[in-house]
């Protein structure tokens, strides 16, 4: 407790002993003053007669100067007693008080040690149940690839569905467990059914959480398939962000219609048969090198990113009614079998430079927003631009027509540049307004700009 220190209060001070005598003799002397001036005037002043009367009225006086002197002492002193015991009663309430606080000091202070004490040990708690559960998690992982590392098939399928569970226990696994089913699929199959089975079971344990339809979807994941051996994937209504099947081989059917594309989808790869019919997202389509033995179907999808396909061997085709809003390569490309791009909308730039179409290539009512290129491209039989739109600029220099084109109510905003393109001679043709066309010899016709 703190004391009581002169800045705070001042000191008591106690009244000497000789004080007291002192204001008793003072009164005494006081007293006897009085008397024997009172007495000296009544002897020269009064007659024999009443001298003795005047004599009494002074002692009378006298002893009642001496009475009222000390009374007065008296109630000086009995006002310092009075405020003695007032400071007395304040000095302890002071005190009471501070005790108070310093009691109160202590107890928060014993509460606040509690309460660190009670923080460090839930701390040690969390820590301790943390590092079991990661110990657990980091058990059950490793058991789970060791299952999958199993040369029986179907402990192999028990450590699929061991891995899946983990994933959807634990949030951030997910991202690890993905790359691990991913790398499975990525290694050289044995040919066994029993093995392809297991494949095929990772590849819908991989596909089944890309899906945003319920607590199972598994959002953010991006898969690795560069190389790997797919059949049949279906990754349609998926939710994928950033994919890439590089130099995979996918037999079968690959679909990923109706999904929601975002970052970057690469699918330089060999496809028996690709679907990406009503895909929607911004996502970078690349198409570079692939090979499509079969068919390639993309009707009514959104492409909002760019769309790229060079050097890529196609089979029959069909866009209809896609819209690209960015730009779109075909560049070197060779359409095996037909090509429908039908209804289509190319919002953005289309360079088709160096394309063959091996079978029909239809652009009837498509949309041209933006630059078309069609330069050195070989359009080996019917060619229909029949109904199309050209509000930018369209361009077919030297490109070679093999069989019947068509560009009947099309609309051009500009005079297409033709610059020396070729077209059959044994075909009906329905040109622009404003083409020039000579005959180059028995086969080919020339088209030249004016």
């Amino acid at each position: 407790m703190r004391g009581t220190s002169p800045s705070d209060e001042e000191r008591l001070r106690v009244m000497p002993w000789w004080l007291i005598l002192i204001g008793l003799l003072v009164a005494a002397l006081l007293g006897w003053w009085v008397l024997d001036w009172l007495l000296g005037e009544a002897d020269r002043a009064a007659a024999p007669d009443t001298r003795a009367g005047l004599r009494i009225d002074a002692i009378r006086t006298g002893l009642t100067v001496v009475a009222g002197t000390g009374g007065g002492l008296a109630l000086l002193l009995a006002a310092r007693r009075q405020w003695i015991n007032e400071r007395a009663q304040r000095h302890q309430e002071t005190v009471a008080a501070r005790d108070q606080e310093h009691r109160d000091r202590v107890q928060a202070h014993v509460e606040a040690v509690a309460e660190a004490g009670q923080r460090h040990q839930e701390r040690q708690a969390e820590a301790a149940a943390y590092d079991a559960a990661e110990r657990r998690l980091t058990e059950l992982y490793t058991r789970a690839v060791e299952l999958l590392g199993n040369d029986n098939a179907a402990v192999r399928l028990g450590g699929l569905h061991a891995l899946e569970r983990l994933g959807q226990d634990n949030p951030a696994q997910r991202t690890t467990i993905v790359a691990v089913l991913c790398a499975y699929l990525r290694m050289p199959p044995d040919d066994d059914a029993r093995e392809s089975e297991v494949r095929r079971t990772a590849q819908r344990v991989v596909t089944a959480h890309l899906r945003a339809d319920g607590d199972a979807f598994w959002p953010g994941m991006r898969l690795d398939l560069t190389g790997a051996r797919l059949h049949d994937l279906d990754a349609s209504g998926c939710t994928l962000d950033d994919a890439d099947l590089t130099g995979a081989t996918c037999t079968g059917v690959t679909r990923f219609g109706g999904a929601r594309l975002g970052g970057r989808l690469v699918l330089a790869a060999t496809f028996d048969e690709l679907v990406l019919d009503a895909v929607t997202g911004d996502a970078e389509i690349v198409l570079d090198g692939a090979r499509i033995t079969g068919g390639l179907h993309a009707d009514g999808a959104e492409f909002g990113g760019r769309v790229s396909a060079r050097r890529a061997v196609l089979g029959e085709t069909s866009w209809r009614g896609a819209t690209f809003r960015r730009s779109v390569t075909f560049d070197h490309t060779t359409f095996g079998g037909g090509a429908d791009f039908g209804r289509a909308s190319f919002l953005g730039g289309l360079s088709m430079e160096h394309t063959v179409f091996g079978g029909h290539a239809d652009f009837r009512d498509t949309l041209f927003a933006d630059l078309a290129l069609f330069r050195w491209t070989e359009f080996a039989t019917d060619a229909w631009f029949t109904g199309a739109r050209f509000p930018g600029t369209a361009n077919f220099g030297r490109a070679r027509f093999g069989g019947p084109v068509s560009f009947e109510s099309a609309t051009l905003a500009h005079r297409p540049r033709v610059d020396r393109a070729r077209a059959t001679a044994s075909a009906a043709h329905v040109w622009p307004d404003g083409t020039t066309v000579a005959p180059l010899d028995d086969d080919w016709l020339l088209l030249t700009d004016p």
